[in-house]
């Protein structure tokens, strides 16, 4: 019967993994970039190599001549910055992949250690801590997939949408725009069937793309979510530490012990989360401080000739960008901030019940607590709402600074 119940137990458990991570499953699986937690076959390897290889190929193939077109063919500034933006994005985008890629073993280390976790989750008031934070979770990975592929859809198709006449001799063609103009000396995309060809083509890489850094932004948000749930289970041991004041001293010592080795395990989780997130906070630090001023340039030049069309797909893509830099700088500012907690627990319980013994180990806990634990990006910043701030305004002096020059 005991065995049963376990069995009961840990299926109970990966059923919750498997609601925290369902929809990050969805953005990554697609592009190969899901971590396998049990050994893969010969052929899912096969499947999964040949995935990573057509998106790569998909986003690079097009790129290279787009770079090509801006060094060598776009004949004003104002044509390069057009260009700029969404190649700037791909890069983005691309550094996002890189990190998934090489460090998927380090993510399904982390996946397996919340599954460890809710394993180790008995109690129900403590099971349902968890999964609250699970919900929260997923609401924001939900969150991050609609503003990201949408706002990055918007701008492809309502960019797509504009049309430009050309003139070649005595003859006029009508053909659509594309984000990354294509080098013409390569081939010239501005015929049909080309055009049409390159418009699906475009779209399809701003699928893949929007895969990406929501897939990266959405997985950083589930485990320090789930790292905040954890944290919140230790508060309510640090209250239960002294709630039974005719415990024996040494029931109490134990309690002493598991609270000091969750508490170290969180703070290992968080650890593990940093060094992995670390390099993709800092290109989406840096890459939207200048995309945010590449798009607010590009709807103040829309403003002025009053397209309604550009100006709603580049709002709809700044708010989106600005809400991929708000969730790192979120989740960096709330796990700071609770593992501080830790310490101001500790001292708000009634320590001076316990055995001067025991008491005195809540000072470890305490000045542990006063390390600041960091998630940062690339090792410079320190992500926080402060933070997010101060990439809005740096974005808009830039703005500024890119309109004085140009107008």
């Amino acid at each position: 019967m005991s065995s049963f119940k376990r069995a009961s137990k840990r299926e109970k458990s990966k059923k919750d993994i498997d609601y925290s991570l369902q929809i990050n499953r969805w953005f990554l699986k697609p592009i190969g970039a899901w971590p396998e937690i049990n050994a893969p076959s010969s052929m899912c390897k096969i499947i999964i190599s040949l995935q990573i290889s057509i998106c790569l190929s998909i986003i690079a193939v097009p790129t290279i001549p787009c770079i090509l077109y801006v060094l060598f063919e776009a004949k004003n500034i104002q044509q390069k910055l057009n260009t700029m933006g969404p190649l700037l994005n791909r890069f983005m985008s691309s550094m996002n992949y890189w990190v998934l890629l090489k460090r998927r073993d380090d993510i399904k280390k982390l996946i397996l250690h919340m599954e460890t976790d809710w394993n180790l989750m008995q109690r129900i008031d403590e099971r349902e801590v968890m999964l609250q934070h699970a919900k929260f979770g997923r609401f924001v990975t939900i969150i991050c997939g609609l503003m990201m592929q949408g706002g990055s859809l918007l701008f492809g198709l309502g960019l797509s949408m504009k049309t430009a006449t050309i003139t070649i001799g005595n003859e006029t063609f009508t053909t659509h725009l594309t984000t990354c103009p294509i080098y013409s000396k390569i081939i010239d995309m501005r015929f049909t069937p080309l055009n049409e060809i390159a418009l699906v083509l475009q779209n399809v890489i701003i699928l893949i793309i929007s895969f990406c850094t929501a897939g990266n932004c959405s997985l950083a948000a589930v485990f320090a979510i789930h790292a905040c749930g954890q944290l919140n289970v230790l508060y309510a041991w640090l209250h239960e530490l002294v709630k039974n004041q005719t415990e024996e001293n040494d029931n109490a010592q134990q309690k002493l012990a598991a609270i000091v080795e969750h508490h170290l395990r969180i703070l290992s989780f968080i650890s593990q989360l940093e060094s992995i997130m670390n390099k993709a906070a800092f290109v989406e630090l840096t890459g939207c401080t200048m995309a945010l001023c590449m798009l607010g340039y590009y709807t103040v030049t829309g403003w002025e000739i009053l397209d309604m069309t550009k100006i709603t797909s580049y709002l709809f893509s700044y708010l989106s960008m600005s809400f991929n830099i708000f969730i790192f700088c979120y989740i960096g500012g709330i796990v700071t901030e609770q593992c501080k907690l830790v310490g101001d627990m500790a001292y708000m319980t009634n320590w001076y019940n316990l055995h001067h013994t025991t008491a005195r180990g809540l000072i470890l806990i305490i000045a542990r607590s006063n390390n600041v634990v960091k998630i940062t990006a690339g090792k410079l910043f320190h992500l926080s709402i402060a933070t997010f701030g101060d990439v809005i305004k740096t974005s808009i002096v830039y703005c500024n600074f890119l309109r004085t020059i140009t107008m």
